[in-house]
């Protein structure tokens, strides 16, 4: 077998194997159009000097500074003039540490939690070690047991967090400090009903070792979590009550934190179909819990991370839902009150920017653009009234607001447009242009930029948007085979357009496509929901509607290949099986290839439970085992064999569906994990198989004859 690649062929294609031995030994660099590639490789990522500043405001918000172009600049509000500065910028805030995480933690490996939880006075510290919880000072002295049952052989683990729950659920935490210390809440997991997922590891070493991890699969039984509370003082432990009036809605307990207060522990928790999140609170002295929200989506399923502001009286706070079928804004108060709706657009609100109370105004990032993927900031108060949108609908926009709300550094830009800074008033007139974007060197290379094109999904009726890039050399009057690139799976993609230079694989003679079908994030929950319970369905006839839509192109050949990771994998792989007439080429990296095979949190949520008078059909509909005698096209699989994501045993299921009749192509990652084929070789393969290859004709032995004679040729 090739390091890189090898063909898997039936008896009556063994001599074609030979022929193709070649092609396993042949590299990217040999290819037509290669220094082309190579060179525009180096050269796109600075061919544009982005005109996009970072604004750090002071906080008297008469002024702020920024880099640009090598050079620190000070902006003051008063001259509205910017003069160069000698003094540093202040140091980018820490992104996405929450619940009592502190400086010098390492970061947990996937799916894991931090080991160690420190207090806010920086007193004591709270670690897991060998599945229970201990607490000492913080030198590591004066250390205590909270709990001894943890054990392997228990299969009962404190402080820590179950995989699936740190891979779906975004759970980082599992020990949490009360603010002033007297306090630890923590994690408890029972796994003794959860099967074990055995996976071998250092395969490439003499000695071989063995992953045990217990993985919950769809359908199959999931851990039993619990919420415990230890007092310092007592040195008492109390169960929180997760199951309370719905006993079904424990099945899931995350987000958990201490209220503003101290006063209580919040935490969210769900139904095991996901279709109901409730915001709870539990009194940390009697582990008795009450619902302050609850949002229910029974048509398919509910935010799991619903937004939670609270306002500076600590009793009132912002909720996020999607109760109208777009996300808006509430206010309620602690007791679960609703107080009024503060939006109620027909389109999706994003994030909050600021709640600046004191002029009453909600600064927040939604969808009400010109088209779905342009970033807008509105305001409105804390009533809902005077909803407004305070930038310009054709380009989407990323902002820094001043802290007293006055002004606003606006950083403006599109897919085709590059970015731009300004400076805003907040009433949204514009005060200054801050930076422009160069393109002098993008075009001395003649780059063309990326376009925004439509088409409609396939149901016919839905508008769906995508990107096509182009390589510098373009004609309208050639034929080039087009190379998509899908992630594609539910609530993904969607992201506010920001300037894209082409993939440098263009310059290779491809097109390279993207299309953001139905399921994806932006555009409302309707959308979304089109792919529930359909799962390799929804999402691939789109796929397949975008990739038709460009085969109309005049400048199109016809000739399509697609390529993923992930979920993106399994995209492309599907797209392969269930659309051979659309899709030539495929390359699937590490693809969930049955929902049965993956874990219970993330593929129930999406397609329901598979059992029978569930939505077993869409569990079969899925699985692409099913279509393997549609495969026609050239498929290349990679897995790494240390993926404890999407396991091994996926693609291995699917190579012994196609049984010895039907060819394929594999690689294999010794001792890699959830990764994707290296790029060179899946580059080398769409140029094989789209452009050197006649279609319809396997030439690959001519191709080769003749690329050799004129190697010999060269010397």
């Amino acid at each position: 077998m090739s390091a890189r690649w090898s063909r898997f062929v039936g008896p009556a294609l063994i001599a074609a194997c030979t022929s193709i031995s070649a092609l396993a030994q042949d590299t990217l660099q040999t290819m037509p159009r290669y220094d082309r590639y190579e060179k525009f490789s180096k050269e796109i990522a600075g061919s544009v000097v982005r005109g996009s500043l970072t604004a750090h405001w002071a906080e008297d918000s008469q002024s702020f500074t920024y880099s640009h172009e090598g050079k620190n600049w000070k902006f003051e509000i008063a001259t509205g003039k910017a003069v160069e500065t000698d003094a540093s910028l202040p140091a980018e805030p820490e992104r996405g540490r929450r619940g009592g995480q502190r400086a010098g933690r390492t970061n947990p490996d996937r799916g894991r939690q931090f080991s160690l939880a420190i207090s806010d006075d920086g007193k004591l510290k709270a670690t897991t070690r060998e599945r229970n919880v201990f607490i000492s000072d913080a030198a590591g002295k004066k250390e205590f047991a909270v709990t001894t049952e943890g054990s392997v052989a228990s299969r009962i683990k404190y402080g820590v967090a179950s995989w699936v729950y740190g891979e779906e659920l975004g759970v980082r935490e599992a020990m949490w400090w009360s603010p002033d210390a007297t306090k630890l809440a923590f994690y408890r997991f029972d796994e003794s009903q959860v099967k074990d997922y055995f996976l071998q590891l250092d395969q490439t070493k003499v000695q071989d070792v063995l992953d045990t991890e217990a993985y919950p699969k769809a359908g199959a039984p999931n851990p039993i979590v619990s919420l415990l509370v230890f007092d310092l003082a007592t040195k008492q432990t109390i169960t929180v009550e997760t199951r309370f009036a719905n006993a079904s809605l424990g099945e899931y307990v995350y987000d958990v934190r201490w209220s503003p207060d101290g006063k209580e522990l919040f935490f969210n928790r769900a139904d095991r179909k996901q279709k109901t999140t409730q915001f709870c609170a539990a009194d940390p002295d009697s582990g008795k819990c009450r619902t302050i929200v609850e949002e229910s989506q029974p048509q398919s399923w509910a935010e799991n991370h619903p937004i939670v502001q609270f306002l500076e009286d600590k009793k009132r706070f912002l909720w996020g839902s999607e109760r109208n079928g777009f996300k808006n804004l509430y206010l309620y108060d602690i007791d679960g009150k609703l107080l009024n709706p503060i939006t109620q657009n027909e389109y999706d609100m994003q994030s909050i920017v600021s709640v600046d109370e004191k002029n009453d105004w909600v600064y927040y990032y939604c969808r009400s653009g010109n088209g779905p993927y342009l970033q807008q900031l509105n305001r409105v108060h804390l009533d809902g009234t005077g909803n407004e949108r305070l930038t310009d609908p054709a380009v989407s926009h990323t902002v820094t607001l001043a802290p007293d709300g006055k002004h606003f550094v606006d950083v403006q830009q599109t897919i085709s447009v590059p970015p731009a800074t300004f400076l805003y008033d907040n009433a949204g007139n514009q005060v200054t242009e801050l930076a422009k974007s160069d393109l002098t060197k993008f075009d001395k290379l003649k780059l063309r930029k990326t376009e925004r094109i439509t088409f409609l999904a396939a149901d016919g009726k839905t508008t769906c948007y995508g990107t096509l890039q182009f390589p510098s050399d373009f004609s309208p009057h050639r034929k080039y085979p087009v190379v998509v690139g899908v992630y594609g799976g539910p609530e993904s993609g969607g992201g506010p357009e920001t300037f894209q230079t082409p993939n440098a694989i263009t310059e290779l003679g491809f097109l390279v496509a993207s299309f953001d079908g139905r399921g994806t994030s932006g555009r409302g929950k309707a959308f979304r929901d089109a792919m529930y319970g359909k799962m390799g369905i929804v999402e691939i006839d789109d796929q397949a509607a975008g990739a038709s839509s460009l085969r109309k192109l005049p400048y199109v050949n016809g000739r399509i290949g697609i390529f993923g990771t992930s979920y993106g994998g399994y995209a492309s792989l599907m797209c392969l099986l269930r659309y051979p007439n659309v899709f030539s080429v495929s390359c699937s990296s590490s693809s969930v290839t049955d929902w049965l095979n993956y874990d219970s949190i993330y593929t129930e949520r999406t397609n329901g439970l598979p059992d029978e008078g569930e939505n077993k059909s869409g569990y079969d509909a899925g699985r692409a085992s099913t279509y393997v005698k549609n495969l026609k096209g050239h498929l290349l699989l990679y897995y790494g064999t240390a993926d404890n994501n999407v396991h091994p045993s996926n693609t291995l299921q699917f190579i012994q569906a196609l049984g010895t009749q039907r060819h394929y192509d594999l690689q294999v990652g010794p001792d890699r994990g959830h990764t994707q084929m290296p790029a060179d070789r899946m580059w080398e393969y769409f140029i094989t198989h789209l452009i050197l290859e006649k279609p319809g004709k396997d030439n690959l032995k001519s191709t080769f004859d003749q690329r050799n004679k004129e190697r010999a040729a060269s010397g």
